[in-house]
């Protein structure tokens, strides 16, 4: 699917990497809408009572991301994929600081909708899914890369393609394993 502001948002992207600054000015009405829909699908399954809202987690997200020195954009869907990464690192610190807060009280949950091998909607708490992530990036890093972009930045099979440099099929498999081996992980983890 080509998005309708791609390529200007590539260009700007290649203007922030080589130095130009004020390419952010331009990139942000270009991006901010689908940032916001980004955070906004990672916040939806949070509990009722979450208190971090859509726009703060963009905000937090954009901010950590234009703190990096001209960093190596690729193009939009790289784009979008650091930024769920980054999405991910504040939901983590976020449930971790709540839970240390407390003291072990304020577990932040997400739905794993998006893991099809789930049989049906189940909370899972998102530490616990960046912890069996992390396990998972130990044993396939490939694997892990494709979660992030399918799950955290919701990019398309052919969208993840294209990040990464391998075929579709190949995105596939990888999405389908990963899927089957977190459903195991965190039964596992919920039983312990």
């Amino acid at each position: 699917m080509v998005h309708p502001y791609s390529n200007e948002v590539t260009k700007l992207l290649q203007r922030w990497r080589d130095g130009n600054r004020e390419a952010l000015d331009a990139l942000l009405p270009l991006v901010y809408e689908e940032l916001r829909c980004l955070a906004h699908r990672h916040l939806r399954n949070e509990r009722q009572d979450h208190t971090l809202q859509s726009t703060a987690l963009v905000h937090e997200a954009y901010f950590r991301m234009v703190g990096q020195d001209f960093p190596e954009w690729e193009g939009r869907a790289h784009f979008f994929a650091i930024a769920a990464q980054l999405m991910r690192q504040v939901l983590v610190d976020y449930a971790r600081s709540r839970r240390a807060a407390k003291r072990g009280g304020g577990i932040c949950m997400v739905m794993l909708d998006d893991i099809e091998a789930l049989p049906e909607r189940k909370d899972v708490d998102i530490v616990a899914l960046n912890d069996a992530l992390n396990t998972l990036a130990e044993l396939d890093p490939r694997q892990t890369r494709v979660v992030e972009l399918r799950f955290f930045a919701g990019l398309s099979l052919e969208e993840i393609s294209e990040v990464m440099g391998i075929a579709t099929a190949t995105v596939q498999r990888d999405w389908t394993a990963a899927r089957a081996w977190l459903y195991r992980e965190m039964s596992g983890r919920s039983r312990a």
